[in-house]
């Protein structure tokens, strides 16, 4: 159990004006701090856990700040498993700044992003996985995200990776005591059993980590690069799908010159929209560089909306690029959106397609101007989704964070060195050593393991307050 001897506080509501604001307090003077501040019917130095009080936050001076409701919670039985107290107030800035300032004057320190939920993994009341979920909660844009940080925050992969831990430290135990009574020739473990052992170790561990392709799209959204060449459309389609004016439209070829991301929603799945320059010959620098970057977020992407102008031929080489945008990543999937089908429309040009390749399931016409179209590209959008990031089977445990998923590739690694060793009949002490490194790559997902890098890492992308 860690202790601190300082108390912190902040603010644990967003900032800006709204009904309710709340300040939180934790540390062993939390219940005193506020106490000092608090003028009410009860004193809250007496208050029992889990109890709300009424009263008024009063400056040094005694001045009247706000009327707030007092919430007590005691150790251990709060978040971070210290003295809690938790100050709603209303939720004007300035009255929200003013009751922060009243409880630093009494004696609390400013928390740092994070430290709120720091305190509650060191102290015991989360492991590291589920301090992580938290901020995921969070940040969840799509209900898949929400879903997964739920089911991590209630300890999915804590359980998980606890039994694959267990299943190692019993042979990891064996293998020392054999080295221990090595003179003796004691054999504590059939070397075939170990090796079965292990064979199922990494396999586990192994498919725990292959969720990570569709948990990464779950907690990021799907990556949807907007491709093709310049004036067919593509930031006219991004204004459509996202029904607004995001990006600037013209007849000039080449407007767009960067990219340009927002978020879209659909049916609970999120997508991340790129519209990118268009992709042409250019001996502009300007306009070269921004190709440039298109080429690389198409690299990146789980998901391509090729933009061809139906209005108007292909251009000798617009079938090709568009293949060459397919075959550069199988697993890609890239739908062909002839847009402008409302100045034309050809039969002509969806069988050209059909004929390289391209089925009608995966080329929609729409009209970004009118909107025809869009709910089928909508419905094919999802449709992709669904072979990206396919649905698990149910209570299944997916992985959704790149620390978690590069401490089980590192541990199946070195389950793969034992087996090797194993296989080859070398001395138990190299299988004990790749044992122990498995172990701790394992136990840095849920904080058995840690480092001061790691926790910096994790904590600093929350916010102050929690």
């Amino acid at each position: 159990m860690q202790h601190h001897t300082d108390t912190i506080a902040a603010i644990a509501t967003p900032p800006g004006e709204g009904g309710i604001a709340v300040i939180r307090i934790s540390g062993p003077e939390s219940i005193p701090i506020a106490a000092s501040r608090f003028a009410g019917k009860d004193d809250l130095r007496d208050a029992a856990s889990h109890t709300a009080h009424f009263g008024e936050i009063r400056s040094a001076s005694g001045i009247s700040i706000d009327q707030v409701v007092a919430l007590v919670f005691r150790a251990p039985h709060s978040y971070t498993g210290e003295d809690i107290v938790e100050l709603s107030c209303h939720g004007g800035t300035l009255v929200t700044r003013r009751v922060l300032e009243a409880v630093l004057a009494a004696g609390a320190r400013h928390a740092k992003p994070g430290e709120f939920t720091q305190r509650a993994f060191l102290n015991g009341k989360l492991d590291l996985s589920q301090a992580e979920a938290v901020a995921d909660l969070i940040h969840a844009h799509s209900d898949a995200a929400h879903r997964a940080s739920l089911d991590q925050l209630r300890g999915s992969v804590l359980r998980s990776v606890e039994q694959m831990r267990a299943q190692l430290i019993q042979s990891s135990s064996l293998i020392e005591l054999e080295l221990d009574f090595a003179e003796e020739g004691y054999e504590f473990q059939d070397p075939k059993t170990l090796l079965g052992q292990l064979e199922v170790s990494v396999a586990r561990i192994r498919e725990l980590a292959s969720t990570f392709k569709f948990g990464r799209v779950w907690r990021e959204g799907v990556a949807t690069v907007i491709a093709g060449e310049p004036n067919v459309g593509k930031s006219s389609l991004l204004n459509a799908l996202l029904n607004e004016e995001r990006a600037i439209v013209t007849q000039v070829p080449g407007t767009t010159r960067d990219f340009i991301e927002e978020s879209l929603s659909i049916e609970g799945v999120e997508f991340r929209l790129i519209d990118t320059a268009g992709l042409r010959d250019s001996r502009d620098p300007v306009e070269s560089e921004g190709i440039l970057r298109s080429q690389k977020l198409l690299a990146s992407s789980d998901l391509v909306l090729f933009v061809l102008d139906a209005s108007r031929p292909f251009q000798n080489d617009s079938i090709e690029r568009l293949k060459q945008v397919r075959d550069a990543d199988p697993d890609r999937i890239v739908l062909v959106v002839l847009n402008k089908i409302d100045l034309a429309r050809s039969p002509e040009k969806e069988a050209e397609l059909k004929t390289n390749g391209f089925p009608p399931s995966r080329v929609l016409c729409v009209s970004a101007r009118t909107g025809e179209g869009l709910n089928r590209l909508q419905e094919a959008m999802l449709g992709a989704a669904s072979s990206v990031s396919p649905k698990p089977a149910e209570g299944s445990v997916v992985v959704t964070n790149s620390r978690h998923h590069d401490a089980l590739v590192r541990a199946a690694n070195r389950l793969e060195m034992a087996l090797q060793t194993l296989r080859e009949g070398k001395s138990g002490e190299f299988v004990a050593v790749d044992l122990r490194g498995a172990l701790n790559d394992l136990g840095e997902i849920i904080g058995v393991v840690t480092t001061d890098d790691i926790l910096n890492s994790v904590f600093s992308r929350f916010c102050i307050g929690k």
